[in-house]
């Protein structure tokens, strides 16, 4: 128990995934302009993530690996993460198809967002049993929707306020925050260890 608890707030703030690792770039910085966008691309990233992760683990430990075919479980985690993105295209397009249409071409993508398989790969490397994986992978991606809410937040005060140059906007301005509150994160540097 108190191994997962390590683990759960470890990828929270000591290996936030986007602020330590850099990964998840691309829908951090298109998705972080406005509370409500960065909300929900968040939860439907946490969903990913984590069913991604409970299908990749028994998929590479009960399949891949007694059948000694560990070479390609990047395709097979590749094709996995796909056909959850396409799941929750059709339950998103059923459900909430206003907020569908606000991530456009995002929703797709998370596809090819880098956390998705990182994480995969991550709990493969670090030889996570399966419940290790599970709360790794849910506290990775709690860790990238603090992330992309808190930069979410300065930049929606940011525009508020008007006083950032035009050269700024946008995602020159997301990286800057961004990159201080990573350097702030470093504070946490060794305090707990994954």
């Amino acid at each position: 128990m108190t191994k997962l608890l390590i683990i759960f707030f470890a990828t929270i703030w000591t290996n936030n995934i986007a602020f330590t690792y850099i990964l998840g770039m691309c829908p951090f910085i298109s998705l972080s302009r406005s509370m409500k966008t960065a909300v929900g691309m968040s939860i439907a990233v946490v969903f990913v993530v984590v069913l991604t992760a409970a299908i990749n683990w028994p998929v590479y430990h009960l399949i891949l690996v007694p059948y000694k075919s560990e070479i390609i479980y990047y395709i097979v985690f590749i094709i996995v993460i796909a056909a959850t993105v396409q799941l929750l295209e059709m339950i998103m397009g059923k459900f909430f198809p206003v907020l569908e249409a606000m991530f456009g071409i995002f929703l797709p993508l998370i596809t090819v967002n880098c956390i998705v398989l990182a994480v995969s790969l991550f709990m493969v490397l670090r030889n996570y049993s399966f419940r290790e994986s599970i709360v790794f992978a849910f506290g990775s991606s709690v860790g990238w929707m603090f992330a992309i809410i808190v930069v979410a937040a300065i930049n929606e005060k940011l525009n508020l306020i008007g006083d950032i140059p035009d050269g700024l906007k946008g995602p020159g301005i997301v990286l800057i925050i961004a990159g201080i509150i990573s350097l702030a994160f470093l504070g946490f540097a060794g305090m707990v260890n994954l």
